[in-house]
């Protein structure tokens, strides 16, 4: 099922190719329904379904009511986030943010641009310069702070283990982070990007849509496919990486909590 789908299941393939399908493993439980997997949906940080027609996602939401709510987010395909929180609203209370378009874009070819070969992928020593960077990527696009509730510990930690596997790319002025980026999923056919920031000083030099290209030309070399999802209503970014070579393929939604 997770292959029938790979854009948009990038990011629970990933830990199911790398960690297999045990709880305790995968950060979280698969719900299935049906005997042939009729329904499909991932519960753990964040609650992700997979795939199922409107009496497979009442199941699901029949599941989570279960017990209290512990996710950060619902997100997914549209089709069947919106539904499922038509489900849970009223049990789990007024959602944070709803995002209720998010167009899914996905390139296998190279990017259609010249990449920025001054954007490279970020080293363990660059951490101290690159977290303050990614702090204010969060709060630009997520609207809360990272650091709240463990001092950023986590926060901290998780940008540590996306430097060390090579998924943080970054391009330096002076010293000073400018572009960043991240591969936050990754699966054997599949590159999620997320986090891409541009340094508001440099804003309007052409450096998000370079540099992202820079990180698509290295997914595709890779040989994967190339994705990210981004607001309907960001025109610029849209058109920005339709001028990468991305194109639409589904769309996704998003429940912050």
């Amino acid at each position: 099922m997770l292959d029938a789908d790979p854009v948009a299941t990038c990011m629970v393939a990933s830990r199911v190719e790398t960690v297999g399908v045990e709880p305790w493993r995968l950060g979280g439980e698969l719900w299935g329904v049906g005997g042939r997997l009729d329904g499909l949906c991932f519960s753990g940080a964040n609650l992700v379904p997979l795939r199922g027609e409107r009496a497979a996602v009442r199941a699901f939401a029949e599941r989570a009511r279960r017990n209290r709510r512990t996710c950060s987010s619902l997100v997914g395909r549209r089709e069947l986030v919106l539904p499922l929180w038509e489900e849970l609203s009223e049990h789990w209370g007024e959602a944070r943010e709803v995002r209720p378009d998010q167009p899914l874009m996905a390139t296998d070819s190279n990017p259609s641009i010249i990449p920025d070969r001054e954007v490279r992928q970020a080293r363990p020593d660059d951490m101290e310069r690159y977290l303050p960077a990614a702090i204010a990527m969060f709060l630009e696009e997520v609207g809360v702070d990272p650091r709240v509730g463990d001092g950023g510990a986590g926060y901290r930690a998780r940008v540590s283990e996306l430097i060390s596997s090579g998924r943080a790319f970054v391009r330096f002025e002076q010293g000073e982070v400018v572009f960043k980026a991240e591969v936050g999923a990754l699966s054997t056919r599949v590159g999620q990007i997320q986090g891409v920031w541009v340094h508001p000083d440099w804003r309007g030099r052409g450096l998000g849509q370079a540099g992202t290209a820079a990180v698509v030309d290295h997914l595709v070399r890779a040989g994967r496919i190339a994705s990210l999802y981004v607001n309907a209503f960001n025109t610029p970014a849209r058109a920005a990486y339709a001028r990468v070579g991305f194109q639409q393929v589904a769309s996704f939604a998003t429940v912050l909590f």
